[in-house]
């Protein structure tokens, strides 16, 4: 429940690109996420941790995981979690502490069809405002086959 709502006003941020008036120096803040991903009959799941290397808190931020295949017509998504377009799915981290380790999200979705393989592309659209000079470690494409196997990244 701590994550409905913010995904709707992490998208809208989006949007906004996460402006700063002018003259401010945006915060700082190094979000990243470790995890897995495993698919099998047709489900691909994503079990994520984001973290926040520091120095400053993030207030909330925005995953975005990009699907390489079309995901089913209806997805039953966790609370904090929406389907932003066809292969995109949005969830948000909620508060994360510089230095800390935010809450798991978990994100499995139906594919269209049965692939024998897909690949989902995970990354931040929205950190709170903050600047991340170190995005390397919240970007990951993660290859998937049909075997039950987990993946990690």
């Amino acid at each position: 429940m701590r994550r409905a709502g913010v995904v709707a006003a992490g998208a809208a941020a989006v949007a906004l690109a996460g402006t700063v008036p002018a003259g401010a120096v945006a915060p700082e803040a190094d979000v990243s996420y470790h995890g897995f991903a495993a698919l099998g009959e047709g489900r691909l799941g994503v079990w994520l941790v984001p973290a926040n290397h520091g120095p400053a808190d993030v207030s909330d931020a925005t995953v975005r995981l990009r699907y390489s295949v079309a995901l089913a017509p209806r997805q039953e998504l966790p609370d904090g979690c929406l389907r932003s377009a066809r292969r995109v799915v949005l969830c948000g981290t909620g508060e994360l502490k510089a230095g800390e380790r935010g809450e798991k999200v978990a994100v499995v979705v139906r594919l269209a069809g049965a692939p024998s393989q897909a690949t989902v592309r995970i990354d931040t659209v929205w950190s709170g405002a903050a600047a991340d000079r170190n995005p390397d470690n919240d970007r990951h494409q993660v290859l998937a086959l049909d075997t039950g196997d987990s993946y990690v990244f």
